[in-house]
């Protein structure tokens, strides 16, 4: 049997429902990208990118950690010293030896999609590509606002720091742009009691930002309340924290105000203080999200900054975090039955980076539904190390068997890049083919109606409904 042409239309789609499904449904329906990393300043100017480098490459650190595996210098990836298209060519010649790896497919799939070029990356092709691109680029349809329009995202959810201005999404709001952008507030910098140069430099931050004086407990909450209906004020409906796990530990309020004012004066909170004030402060922000009906998010597992070498290099987010084994079972639960006991839990998705953890959130999701919100706690989607054909698969599948996938709020882009909208099309792709072999394995039913609108939900319509944003109409 003759090979199947590379990426062809029918990629990753083996069966003729599968096909049916991805093309008729999945492929035609809008992007809710409630959770990613994107510059809102990048949006609200309508950057439009000098070369294929700036589009493509920089502040990519997946591609940084393919690179770096295949022996290039780190002054070709991330340096200042070489020019964009050294650093462009670099990554040309090292495609090649990514085969398998998920980069593989989707850089090929970024440059079909958004520049219609089918050429193979590789040293031998990098000029062409490199030209052809760059001569796209200067078009209205792959600047920022172009790139979201064409790929039909409906909402986008940045990811905010409270003490963030928001400026750029006010200009947002102002500009025209059919997709709807807001803010997500990412509060971790106020967890760093550990680290009290740090922390107090933010919570000087926080405290000018919100006209509250932070000189204790009570005024910092103060602040973060203010910040919170801030957030609302302008579109906002999601919370998220970016933590190795959540403790398994309680923390009384006058603990907790001691915690603050000894990381205030310049000590730093031992690791058993540094957690109690960790859940101290997520109880208190869960209920506020649940006062003002908003989603938490909770991406846990995370094991950052593995590399002191490259993060007094570059800091943070330079992709050297990997997969930690952290134990997450009691601290999740603990944490989601004290709000839920209270009333106050909020709707909440929980993403796992450990793909061992894959049952263990799936099950804890089902463990605080309240018969009332339709999928109210969500075993989130495969994220970070985990939104690859496998991770994806694991994922799709423990929910399935553990949960309802009918009311699952489907895929995310948690990049940094505006052309990473393919791993939509990857999801999708792969979802329509586990739908389509279980049709034709006899596993469910073989209903066209049904079927059709499970796919539209996934890939859209639950999230929509789900966290309650004004959507752009595409």
């Amino acid at each position: 049997m003759p090979a199947a042409p590379f990426l062809h239309d029918d990629f990753l789609l083996t069966t003729a429902t599968a096909r049916e499904l991805y093309h008729r449904h999945a492929a035609p329906s809008p992007i809710f990208d409630y959770h990613c990393h994107l510059p809102p300043d990048q949006i609200a100017t309508n950057r439009r990118f000098e070369n294929l480098f700036q589009v493509w490459l920089a502040g990519d650190h997946y591609k940084w950690r393919a690179l770096r595996a295949n022996g290039v210098p780190e002054e070709l990836i991330t340096g200042t010293t070489t020019s964009d298209y050294d650093k462009f060519l670099a990554y040309a010649r090292s495609v090649p030896q990514m085969v398998r790896n998920p980069l593989h497919h989707w850089s090929h799939l970024e440059l079909r999609r958004y520049f219609g070029i089918d050429l193979l990356i590789n040293e031998a092709n990098a000029p062409k590509i490199w030209e052809t691109a760059n001569a796209q680029l200067a078009t209205p349809a792959l600047s920022v606002h172009g790139i979201l329009t064409g790929s039909k995202v409906a909402v986008v959810c940045t990811t905010d720091d409270p003490a963030d201005s928001l400026e750029h999404h006010v200009a947002i709001a102002r500009s025209g742009l059919a997709t709807r952008v807001y803010p997500t507030l990412r509060p971790d910098k106020v967890l760093l009691v550990n680290a009290p140069a740090a922390f107090n430099a933010w919570c000087d931050q926080l405290a000018a930002r919100s006209n509250v004086e932070v000189k204790d407990l009570a005024s910092l909450l103060t602040a973060l309340d203010r910040r919170h209906a801030f957030f609302h004020s302008l579109g906002g409906r999601l919370s998220d924290h970016g933590l190795e796990s959540v403790p398994d530990i309680g923390c009384t309020e006058r603990e907790a105000a001691a915690i603050f004012a000894a990381a205030r004066a310049g000590t730093a909170a031992t690791p058993e203080q540094t957690a109690k004030f960790a859940v101290f402060i997520l109880l208190f922000l869960g209920r506020l999200d649940a006062q003002r009906g908003w989603t938490k998010q909770l991406h846990l597992g995370g094991l950052r900054n593995n590399s002191s070498r490259l993060l007094r290099r570059l800091g943070a987010d330079a992709g050297v975090d990997s997969i930690g084994d952290f134990a997450q079972g009691r601290g999740i639960s603990r944490y989601l039955d004290t709000l839920d006991a209270e009333g106050a839990l909020p709707k909440v998705v929980l993403y796992n980076l450990n793909p061992a953890d894959n049952y263990l959130f799936a099950t804890m999701a089902g463990n605080f539904q309240d018969g009332v919100t339709a999928g109210k706690i969500q075993f989130g989607s495969g994220w970070w190390f985990l939104d690859q054909r496998e991770g994806m698969e694991w994922q799709l599948n423990a929910l399935s068997q553990l949960g309802l996938l009918s009311r699952f709020v489907g895929m995310l882009t948690d990049s940094r890049s505006f052309v990473s909208y393919v791993r939509h099309e990857y999801f999708r792709r792969l979802l329509c083919r586990l739908l389509g072999e279980d049709v034709e394995a006899g596993l469910i039913p073989n209903d066209e109606a049904a079927l059709a609108s499970l796919v539209k939900d996934i890939c859209y319509g639950n999230a929509s409904r789900y966290f309650g944003l004004e959507t752009g109409k595409f």
